[in-house]
Order: structure tokens, then sequence, then C-alpha cells
């Protein structure tokens, strides 16, 4: 089913709150709700812990608050995971790795325009995770194969459990670490990169897409295969917009841009404004649309959300709260001066 655009709202799904019941409530005050990834309740609802549920090899110190790998465990725990590849119910998220999650299945969602769904992306993981030498799985080429694979049975497993509250579900990949393979880091450069998430994004089923808050170079994923794009265009729009080639192609096969256009860091909000941020967004689209990327087509393709999460801020849920409110302040007023239904 085709992602609903008309500048609707989501955000990202890592978020402080260390109460479960009132995280949900922020993610469904916006339209396109979520199921929140909750650090501080507990390290099980870490999306990276999250991720790393049943994958062989992971040594998880729930004390010290550290995952990391051991090659000699994933020898030993390959074949048992092996047999369980045909199996759906392996690849999700257990009770035990998110209670949020599994709030967020028993709701009522069949309304919605659509729901959303995220997983921590194999890139991203593959970095942050390191073995008994401190070197990162990524590196590791008896590794990164099943990691790939592995990875993409989780968000199709995940997608298929969403698709069963809504049939416009569709799923993020969060691939912060996609920033380091333009960094120059010796190993695994742009075109190991371009590879392997090839590969990722041919096992998954769509809708699905990429969100991260750094700043990449936008053509390389602007040509991946993907269904959406969720990026911080408070800080890295006016760079952004300077791919036009590559934006229209995008949008021409049916892709949709999220457009973080709220800061989530309060004394930048408060400089700003939702009037100064509709502006200045308005000025990004003018420069698409000088270019030959129709307006009103462009705003069929494109969502609503806050810049970035609001994990480090000291008063983190009352950034959320003024950061959702916002986007959904923002969104209303871009859709009655634009009259998108």
């Amino acid at each position: 089913m085709p992602i609903p655009g008309n500048l609707l709202t989501t955000a990202m799904a890592v978020m402080p709150h260390k109460d479960a019941d009132q995280a949900l409530a922020a993610a469904l005050s916006l339209d396109i709700p979520f199921w929140p990834q909750l650090p501080n309740l507990n390290y099980y609802e870490d999306m990276y812990v999250q991720a790393s549920e049943h994958f062989p090899g992971m040594v998880l110190d729930l004390e010290g608050k550290r995952l990391s790998f051991s090659m000699d465990k994933f020898v030993e725990k390959l074949e048992g995971a092996l047999e369980h590849m045909a199996e759906p119910e392996f690849f999700d998220i257990s009770p035990a790795y998110s209670v949020v999650y599994h709030r967020f299945l028993g709701l009522d969602l069949a309304g919605r325009p659509a729901i959303r769904g995220q997983l921590e992306g194999p890139v991203s993981f593959g970095f942050n995770v390191k073995g008994q030498d401190d070197r990162p799985v990524i590196f590791n080429d008896e590794v990164r194969p099943f990691l790939l694979e592995f990875m993409a049975q989780r968000v199709n497993a995940q997608l298929k459990r969403l698709q069963g509250l809504n049939p416009n579900a569709f799923m993020f990949v969060d691939e912060p670490g996609l920033q380091f393979v333009f960094s120059g880091m010796a190993g695994y450069g742009e075109t190991a990169a371009r590879r392997d998430l090839e590969t990722f994004f041919s096992l998954i089923e769509r809708p699905r897409g990429v969100h991260l808050c750094g700043n990449p170079d936008w053509d390389f994923l602007l040509n991946l295969d993907l269904d959406v794009l969720s990026l911080d265009m408070y800080r890295n729009g006016e760079r952004f917009v300077s791919y036009v080639k590559s934006i229209r192609k995008f949008l021409d096969r049916g892709g949709v841009l999220i457009w973080g256009m709220i800061p989530t860091q309060t004394e930048l909000f408060e400089a700003e404004g939702v009037a100064e941020l509709a502006r200045k967004l308005k000025e990004l689209w003018t420069i698409l649309d000088k270019a030959g990327i129709d307006r009103d087509f462009l705003l069929s393709r494109s969502l609503l959300s806050p810049a970035t999460c609001c994990l480090i801020n000291p008063d983190g849920v009352k950034t959320v709260d003024m950061a959702f409110s916002a986007v959904r302040e923002l969104s209303r007023r871009l859709r009655e001066e634009f009259k998108l239904a």
C-alpha cells in the first residue's frame, strides 16, 4: 500500500520517556503513530539491543549496559539460528525486548492513515557492535553476509505484524552509522555500503525506508531502492535541495520525503518559532519548484516530523511535547495554506 503524504505528521522513535504510557500517548498524537523506543525505561528498549535479539554471538551485559559480539559464540550458535530462518516469529521483537512494541500491537490503529515501525539497520548495527578485538562487526567478512539477511528478516517480521493492524504500515531502517561511510573510515566505504544495502533492501518487503539525522551523501541515499526517506531538514535542508536530479528521480518512482523541520533543542526552537520554520521550509520547496519539481506534486509526497530524536536533552520529555506540538501546528498551517485534504 502507498505511504500517504500531504504533510501529515510522524516522528523519530527514540524517546527519553521512562513511562511507556506517556510515550505512547505522545506517539499517538501524530497522524502516523509509531511504537516508541525507550532506552531510559530499561536497556532492552535500546534500539541496538532490540535488533540483536536471537543474533548468534551477541553478549548482552544488562548491568553494564553494553552489547558486544563473540565470534566463538557466533560459531556455536549459528547452526541453531539457521534452523529458525523460515520462522517469522523468531525474528519479531519479543515482549522481553520491548514492552512498548507489544502495547502498540494491542491498540486499534485501523483508522489511521498509516502506522510505522523501525529497526536498527545493518550498517549502523555493524559499526556499533564490536568483538573481542574491539573491531566493529561490519568489518567481519564471515559475519556481515549473515547480518544483512538476519536484519532483513527482522524488518519483514515486524512489517507483517504492523500490516495486520493497518494495511498502510511501513518501516524505517534507522541508519545513523551511514555518515561514517563517507568519513574516510578505512575498510568499509561507499562501494561496500552500496553493495550491502542493495542486497539488504532487495530482501525487505515494501514499503521500506531509511531514517538518519546525519549528513551523508544524499545522492547515495536517494538512489537506493527506497520508498521513504526521513532526514534532518532543519540542519541539512539547504544542502539537500541542491540534489535536484536525484530528488526528482526519487519522487518520480513513488518515493516519499519526511521533512524533519522542528529542532529538538529548546533554545533553537524558541529562537525560530513555527512561523519562521514554515517560512524556511517553503523556501526550500520554492528552490525545488524553480528547478522543475512541481510544488503540489512534492507536497503530495511529503510528510513532516521533528528534525531529530529528543534523547540527549536534559529536559527530554518536555522537549518531545514541544516538538510534537510544533510539528502538529506546522502541519495544520501548511495544509490550510496549500489546501491539502
